[in-house]
């Protein structure tokens, strides 16, 4: 992450993805901003992973979703392109990663529908502000995220475990952090868990699923969020021909404003 960059809003972090100078997670980019999971899918699979989302509201909170092959989220940013407007994309065929582009613009079709999924980095800049600890922002590296034996309501096609974002901070911080992120509902909101790992199924917490391992100090706890990254698990577990992703910790980030999203 180039952190001698300083992002003022969502569209600088979007046109430094357009033009290849912006590669790397976006954690911490441009304060203020909602940032965003991206799932692109072809029409005839849109209605059962909508269904997914509904059903599984914690990891997969809708902000946004488009008409086939519309290239600009309206309601999230509508300057926006998401063929070029994220760092790093994944490319899934059958169910297989295939690909990490910077740009997927020759892959686009006429029949792709987008779906612009909360992320909780948008609340980060809520914890730093109540001055609780983000350790991957501390660490410049990207959050760690672990599968769970925690199964999401299945839908259609789709199924498959909630995967997770993992920060550390002690027993008062959670209490706190309980606090702040669930007036953000409709990017994950309150923590699912802390404590224990083996409890959701999580193993070494030195060896995430996808992500960073970040230090866990002593007198901390992990404490857990429903992530973003779930459907990509749904993905693979659905086998669907052709899918377009976010990489893991390279998010979409929107005109939206954090505080637009929190309630009370």
């Amino acid at each position: 992450m180039p952190a001698q960059i300083d992002f003022k809003s969502g569209s600088e972090v979007r046109s430094a993805c357009r033009n290849g100078e912006l590669t790397g997670q976006t954690s911490g980019l441009a304060p203020g901003y909602a940032q965003a999971n991206l799932v692109v899918l072809p029409r005839e699979y849109a209605f059962d992973f909508l269904l997914f989302c509904q059903r599984n509201p914690k990891p997969c909170p809708l902000l946004d979703v488009t008409e086939p092959g519309e290239t600009s989220p309206l309601r999230a940013a509508p300057a926006a392109d998401l063929r070029t407007d994220l760092p790093r994309y994944r490319v899934w065929r059958n169910g297989k990663l295939a690909d990490e582009p910077g740009d997927v613009s020759s892959l686009w079709r006429d029949d792709l529908v987008s779906f612009v999924i909360g992320c909780s980095f948008t609340f980060e800049a809520a914890m730093l502000r109540a001055g609780l600890p983000v350790r991957h922002v501390e660490q410049g590296c990207n959050v760690p995220m672990y599968k769970t034996n925690i199964a999401c309501d299945p839908a259609g096609c789709f199924s498959g475990p909630l995967v997770v974002s993992m920060r550390p901070m002690t027993h008062s911080q959670a209490v706190q952090a309980v606090q702040v992120t669930s007036r953000y509902p409709q990017v994950h909101g309150a923590p699912v868990h802390f404590g224990e790992p083996s409890l959701i199924g999580v193993g070494d917490l030195s060896r995430p699923d996808f992500g960073d391992a970040v230090e866990v100090r002593d007198g901390e706890i992990p404490v857990y969020w429903a992530c973003g990254v779930t459907p990509q698990c749904a993905l693979m577990n659905a086998g669907v021909p052709f899918a377009i992703t976010h990489s893991p910790g390279c998010m979409f980030v929107t005109d939206l404003l954090d505080e637009s999203l929190a309630i009370g």
